[in-house]
């Protein structure tokens, strides 16, 4: 076999395994699934249980960036109180991420 034969995956006759080309789709799946379906999966499960987490009193950071302590947790909604005791009404889905935990994102970038 020579070296274009072995890139090519064929055999010095011009015929191709079909073996290897099996075993190289399952390869790239693999590496695919690695390193871009995996940590996704990872991370929207955590994402999930931080919000199912999530109560009266914590300091949370919503979607479009508004700060705010959660005062009522409904089913599907939050009241949330922001700057100058006003009251907003958002949706779980809304909620991004936690005020402590993007303190420590800062601290981490410095």
């Amino acid at each position: 076999m020579n070296l274009i034969s072995v890139f090519l995956m064929t055999s010095p006759d011009g015929q191709s395994n079909p073996m290897t080309s099996i075993i190289f789709l399952i390869l790239i799946f693999g590496v695919f699934w690695l390193f871009m379906i995996r940590p996704q999966m990872k991370k929207q499960k955590a994402q999930a249980k931080f919000k199912e987490s999530i109560g009266k009193g914590d300091k949370i950071i919503t979607i479009g960036g508004v700060h705010g302590k959660i005062l009522e947790v409904g089913e599907t909604t939050f009241i949330i109180e922001v700057e100058g005791q006003n009251r907003l009404k958002i949706e779980k889905t809304a909620v991004s991420m936690e005020s402590s935990q993007a303190l420590n994102k800062d601290a981490e970038k410095k």
